[in-house]
């Protein structure tokens, strides 16, 4: 085994991904599968897409499992957990990343469109944390990788609930990392930039585009797979044994962007 191997390798960890059906959090699945892992692809209503990423893990040699969840009730947490748990007999890793966005101006959003983007953005990061958290606690153990936005930092124009969701999973990413981290439990969080994915495609109009691309000083999108090692890093109790309550940027430069 070489150096690399041993320090990122995740043999013998098992890996849960909510929102693993879509682009951003498949490819996380995938690297995470991989590096060695057994992944757990949770999925609320796109089945086919967690087939795809799960026969996608195993064309490369991995195991993968597919579990629906609905993130935003406890008990359908509680047993996605013990599924995951049945079939590889434990869960060293969690990885955030369900997601909804909405492009409605502030004066019209209504309360079901502000409780909705809040129920699976942040209500269902936390439920998982402590669903899944709790076992990691019991079990001495764990990795808990929470998946923010830059928008949590910089507000953005035409995405107002979903910055303030993203900015209460930076919170609670810190809350979480201090109370845990005498249980050797770590909880970080990745902070994407612009990563084209259902749920911000529809606002990418060519106007849309040249303001992202002239604030973003690689002046592009993101690539799904340019989370994986940021990912595989948090994962790795080798390589980021020392780090918890960290919140880590991809964004191609976008929050150092001034004028």
């Amino acid at each position: 085994m070489s150096y690399v191997e041993e320090l990122f390798g995740l043999e013998g960890k098992v890996a849960a991904v909510i929102g693993g059906s879509g682009v951003l959090g498949g490819s996380m699945a995938h690297a995470l599968g991989k590096a060695g892992a057994r992944v757990a692809i949770l999925y609320y209503r796109n089945k086919d897409g967690a087939l795809a990423h799960q026969e996608k893990i195993q064309a490369d040699d991995g195991e993968a499992i597919i579990v629906q969840v609905d993130s935003s009730d406890v008990k359908s947490v509680q047993q996605a957990r013990d599924e995951i748990i049945a079939a590889y007999g434990q869960v060293d890793i969690l990885v955030n990343a369900p997601g909804v966005n909405s492009t409605t101006p502030i004066f019209e959003v209504e309360e079901d469109e502000w409780y909705t983007i809040l129920d699976i953005n942040l209500k269902g990061v936390f439920l998982a944390c402590q669903v899944f958290g709790e076992y990691m606690v019991e079990q001495g153990g764990g990795s808990i990788i929470n998946i923010s936005s830059a928008s949590a930092e910089i507000p953005l124009s035409k995405v107002f609930t979903y910055s303030i969701s993203k900015a209460g999973v930076n919170n609670m990413t810190k809350f979480l990392a201090r109370e845990w981290a005498e249980h050797n439990v770590r909880v970080n969080a990745l902070a994407p930039g612009f990563f084209p994915a259902e749920q911000n495609r529809e606002i990418l109009t060519e106007k849309r585009t040249n303001e992202i691309f002239n604030h973003t000083p690689m002046s592009r999108f993101g690539e799904p797979e340019e989370l994986s090692g940021a990912v595989v890093w948090l994962a790795s109790e080798q390589a980021s044994s020392f780090v918890t309550g960290s919140l880590v940027y991809i964004d191609g430069g976008f929050t150092a962007m001034t004028i």
